[in-house]
């Protein structure tokens, strides 16, 4: 599906609402929401449904409200590496808005899904009309760019074992909770790919880890009984 002419299936909701309980929105005054809604169309894409793909016009960027999408590139031998996996409330595209270049990578739905697409051009407006608009972006982005380096970091100087248990332990448990239940948020093949593994060394490591008693596998649901031990087996 072409970027510019997302699809806007289903009943109507309420934007300004959803605007409202967004991070980079919730400071705004209800004029302000109201002229970020105009210029915001909603995206119902089923399981499977291409969102963009790498090369096409960006004319906004994304924020899913439910679902799950996965940002990939494929290579020309036909390889896809998975980049990033976007749940509720994650946005993505605004680095290349403003860039004003083509997506770099590919968007398609994992799961049913509801999002967001938000104007450039509403993007732009706010940004003269309210500086603070533009901090509150750049916060975002500078967020991400963290985000990825560390991931570099992981991919360059960690093994698969430290990259797979980084992964887990990425959500800390609650307070004084000494064990943590992690659902993975895709098949193990899309996880691996984001892990820069390949899908068998990924579940070998995943066995090896619950043959030492350090995690308990139940389909995509991984039950680490002592977060402390994990994380020292890993360095």
């Amino acid at each position: 599906m072409n970027s510019g002419e997302p699809k806007t299936r289903g009943p109507d909701i309420p934007v300004e609402q959803f605007l409202a309980n967004l991070p980079l929105f919730s400071d705004l005054t209800p004029e302000e929401i109201g002229r970020v809604a105009a210029g915001t169309r909603r995206i119902y894409a089923t399981r499977g449904e291409p969102l963009f793909h790498r090369g096409e016009r960006c004319e906004g960027f994304h924020v899913v409200l439910y679902g799950q999408v996965k940002l990939f590139v494929t290579s020309p031998q036909g390889t896809e590496k998975v980049i990033e996996i976007m749940g509720p409330g994650f946005s993505f595209g605004e680095a290349i808005l403003f860039m004003e270049m083509p997506y770099v990578v590919s968007a398609q739905a994992l799961k049913d899904s509801l999002l967001l697409h938000v104007s450039k051009a509403v993007v732009f407006d706010e940004i003269e009309r309210d500086p603070r608009f533009a901090r509150r972006m750049l916060a975002g982005m500078s967020r991400k760019l963290h985000h990825l380096i560390r991931d570099v970091e992981a991919y360059s100087l960690r093994s698969g074992l430290e990259r797979v248990i980084g992964y887990l332990l990425r959500e800390e448990p609650e307070a004084g909770a000494k064990s943590l239940s992690v659902t993975l948020p895709a098949n193990k093949m899309i996880v691996a790919s984001r892990l820069n593994l390949t899908p068998e060394y990924f579940s070998r490591i995943l066995h090896e880890l619950e043959g030492a008693g350090l995690l308990v596998l139940d389909g995509r649901t991984v039950t680490v009984p002592d977060v402390e031990r994990l994380r020292t087996h890993g360095g």
